[in-house]
């Protein structure tokens, strides 16, 4: 069985890779797809097949999936753009006859008030449509989304968000990775939709307390309303439409977008997921290696 990992060059996809060699895929049945192949090049030293593979370039996408039974669609970083290349991906799937396609979706996609929904509603859609075997994998928000925040944290003694008290359910990239491989691995999967989550759903508040854990300082959550949020966000040099979907974003997680806690993660795994304070230590040691 060969395993197509789009977007192999980036967080999730790489770790996707890592998890699929854990779980005992020779890394000759896997292919590492990626748009700047040199991102990788180290996949290819350990005998990974690394192949160009550029969502809005359909040829680079048929070509990507020569050989190929199995597919990870990693959904592409540039909301509201991203609907299109996700097409192009289905359809060569589909015209390659692969056997399973999961794809890397948002919370409640088809029911979730998030300025993020959109592009996942419709990819989950036309997937459908498509015909072609899938899993989907609604994945809630990343601990590591946090580590800029903690580290601003650890010189002002602030995070501050406009999400009021609402919570969140996140877990680390790496558990999120860990679920995709088991889906890709196993069998009894094909047509199921998981709800994938941290264990706990934790406030800002409790992202605060995690934050001090980690920087060993006192950290407090500054709950700002929308107004407060786009004034200092502007004011860091922020163009007009960040700003407004960044306030968008937190006025969905206000809502409760992501506040749904589901054991179905550490099921699929066979752990517990990763706590707030482990994840975003990690989270933090990374950026000030890569700084």
């Amino acid at each position: 069985m060969t395993i197509l990992v789009t977007a192999a060059g980036g967080q999730l996809g790489r770790l996707a890779v890592e998890a699929l060699l854990d779980r005992g895929v020779a890394a000759g049945d896997i292919v590492a797809g990626a748009r700047t192949t040199s991102k990788v090049a180290d996949l290819a030293e350990r005998g990974i097949r690394v192949v160009a593979l550029d969502y809005t370039v359909p040829e680079t996408v048929a070509a990507a999936l020569e050989g190929v039974d199995s597919v990870l669609l990693i959904s592409g970083s540039e909301p509201g753009t991203r609907y299109e290349g996700h097409k192009n991906v289905i359809d060569a799937a589909k015209a390659a006859g692969v056997a399973k396609l999961a794809y890397t979706s948002i919370a409640h996609a088809d029911s979730v008030d998030l300025v993020l929904a959109p592009d996942h509603k419709a990819t989950e859609e036309y997937l459908a449509e498509s015909g072609v075997p899938a899993v989907l994998l609604r994945n809630n928000w990343y601990i590591e989304n946090y580590a800029a925040d903690v580290l601003r944290a650890a010189e002002t003694g602030v995070i501050a968000a406009s999400v009021g008290d609402a919570t969140i359910a996140p877990a680390s990239r790496a558990d999120f990775a860990a679920a995709a491989a088991v889906v890709l691995t196993e069998d009894g999967h094909l047509g199921r939709t998981y709800e994938l989550s941290g264990d706990t759903a934790v406030s800002y508040a409790d992202i605060a307390a995690a934050a001090a854990e980690v920087l060993g300082r006192e950290v407090a959550y500054a709950p700002l309303s929308r107004e407060q949020l786009e004034a200092a966000l502007t004011e860091a040099g922020l163009d007009a439409g960040t700003v407004w979907f960044v306030a968008e974003l937190d006025a969905g997680i206000a809502r409760g977008a992501l506040s749904d806690a589901d054991p179905t993660l550490a099921r699929l795994i066979g752990r517990p997921t990763t706590t707030l304070v482990d994840g975003l230590r990690a989270a933090v040691e990374t950026m000030r290696v890569n700084a």
